[in-house]
């Protein structure tokens, strides 16, 4: 029986948990599933489109629930914080979704919902679409920062947090005032910050 597309996604998504992005070979992606290569070359010939078949299931479940009365800025950060947690469900998720430019529904879902949260602020479809890729900018970069600080990561931060307070303590004294900042690891406090900080921002050009 021809393997589904389906099992693939999911066993390369359980691969990637294992040996993040990295790791994730077509090879090693037919041993799991027990079947040889060309079977799996049907649904995906190269690695890149695997990656782009993980970054659309990835964003399954963003923005399908968004109330049309809710105010703009409201769903802008419902859809912001679904991505976020739609990312970091998954090892290297940000890094796999980064750069992928995907058409897909799941993808293109997610964002007809933020440019229209942008759109019912009044702004152009142009601007709310900036507006959009924008955020997600952020949103995948800081999701890749605190994936690098999650629990698969090989950096021994309590080295790098003392070479940070001996600099920052001797030479640039707002780094220094600001260290226990730098190092928080109260990442949802400073998402809200960042996503409150771009929508302000966006409410002054309007």
């Amino acid at each position: 029986m021809r393997i589904q597309r389906d099992q693939v996604i999911s066993s390369a998504l359980a691969l990637l948990a294992e040996d993040g992005i990295e790791g994730l070979t077509l090879r090693k992606l037919a041993l799991a599933l027990q079947i040889q290569a060309p079977s799996l070359y049907w649904h995906f010939p190269n690695k890149q489109a695997l990656i782009d078949g993980m970054a659309d299931a990835l964003v399954e479940t963003v923005a399908r629930d968004i109330s049309p009365t809710q105010p703009w800025d409201d769903q802008a950060r419902l859809i912001a914080r679904e991505l976020r947690q739609a990312l970091l469900a998954h090892r290297d998720g940000a890094r796999v979704f980064a750069g992928t430019y995907v058409v897909t529904d799941n993808v293109l879902r997610t964002s007809d919902a933020l440019i229209g949260a942008f759109v019912r602020s009044g702004a152009s479809a142009h601007r709310a679409a900036n507006a959009s890729l924008s955020l997600l900018y952020f949103i995948l970069g800081f999701v890749m920062e605190e994936q690098a600080l999650g629990i698969d990561s090989t950096m021994d931060v309590a080295v790098r947090k003392d070479a940070f307070f001996q600099l920052a303590q001797s030479k640039y004294p707002h780094c220094w005032e600001a260290r226990h900042t730098f190092f928080s690891e109260d990442f949802d406090s400073r998402f809200s910050d960042g996503i409150d900080l771009f929508i302000a921002g966006f409410k002054s050009t309007l």
